[in-house]
């Protein structure tokens, strides 16, 4: 009996020593992910539809959180879901989470639709479908409601092709445009204000943290999509694809930014402080943000 507690003890130890290091290189990799757009060049024969290379982003997006090693984890059990041991990555896709449905919901209303035009039914359902409560564990469970959101998103795409088309294409206006940068610049404004709080305790750093993580992950993505599907009102502003490029660049880093602790070191601690770290990157980037839509209102 003595050697079966000493055995039991000895995994206990061994499991609380390893199991966080597992985690870390697991979300290290897992954070990073590559869409390939480059089948829709703008030059290409024919061009591509303007709508396209968003939908497939927030698939590429969604697809990478349901279909990784772990799967979806808000609405896991106590052990892996937000409560405890695995809640980095379920706040990240929290995170991704309602910066997907922000991008969705201008997409559907502005992006795809002017005044009294109708809704592209695809989208709406696709929209809705990403609302579903996220912790929602079965009846039904949040993985197949947004398994479906994809299936419409891909019908979406098979529509902008059809002859004639049954999908309502990205209008490439400007005015438009501007609500889909004031929603992302909204995101991070809020990512800010949580990184930046100051009656925050350590339990509650490393959720907004990865929070906070989740909306950039999304928008450093979505970037390119826009790019490709704007190209002909880009092209006649060559100073848009410059910002475009720097407006990345911060967006990267955060995304993919994994500390093996989060800490919350005070400004004259020896201590590291990675909200503020994170939140110099958010800032940036939003202020980047800002010049984007300075410039297409000009």
């Amino acid at each position: 009996m003595r050697r079966l507690s000493s055995a039991i003890a000895l995994v206990v130890i061994v499991a609380f020593a390893t199991v966080p290091f597992v985690l870390h290189y697991g979300q290290k990799a897992h954070n990073t992910l590559t869409i390939d757009l480059s089948d829709l060049k703008p030059e290409g024969t024919p061009p591509p539809v303007p709508g396209e290379a968003f939908a497939r982003s927030v698939i590429a997006i969604m697809e990478r959180e349901l279909g990784g090693t772990t799967g979806w984890r808000p609405n896991d059990l106590f052990f892996w879901g937000p409560g405890m041991w695995a809640d980095n990555n379920a706040n990240r896709q929290l995170g991704i989470l309602q910066a997907l449905r922000d991008t969705m919901r201008v997409f559907k209303d502005n992006l795809t639709k002017i005044s009294s035009d109708v809704y592209d039914q695809n989208l709406v359902d696709a929209d809705t479908l990403l609302r579903n409560d996220a912790r929602r564990w079965a009846f039904p469970s949040a993985e197949s409601r947004y398994r479906e959101a994809i299936v419409k998103l891909k019908a979406y795409i098979a529509g902008l092709h059809r002859d004639p088309p049954t999908s309502r294409p990205i209008n490439v206006r400007n005015a438009e445009l501007l609500r889909l940068m004031q929603s992302w610049t909204d995101l991070l404004g809020d990512a800010h204000a949580e990184l930046f709080r100051k009656d925050l305790d350590w339990f509650e750093t490393d959720d907004v943290f990865y929070k906070a993580q989740g909306y950039c992950h999304v928008i450093r993505h979505m970037l390119p999509a826009v790019e490709i599907d704007y190209a002909r009102t880009l092209a006649s502003r060559p100073a848009l694809h410059g910002m475009f490029a720097e407006a990345r660049l911060p967006l990267e880093r955060a995304a993919v930014m994994k500390p093996l602790l989060v800490l919350n070191g005070g400004d004259t601690s020896l201590l590291a402080n990675h909200r503020r770290n994170l939140d110099s990157y958010v800032n940036e980037s939003r202020q980047k943000l800002y010049s984007i839509r300075d410039e297409l209102e000009k």
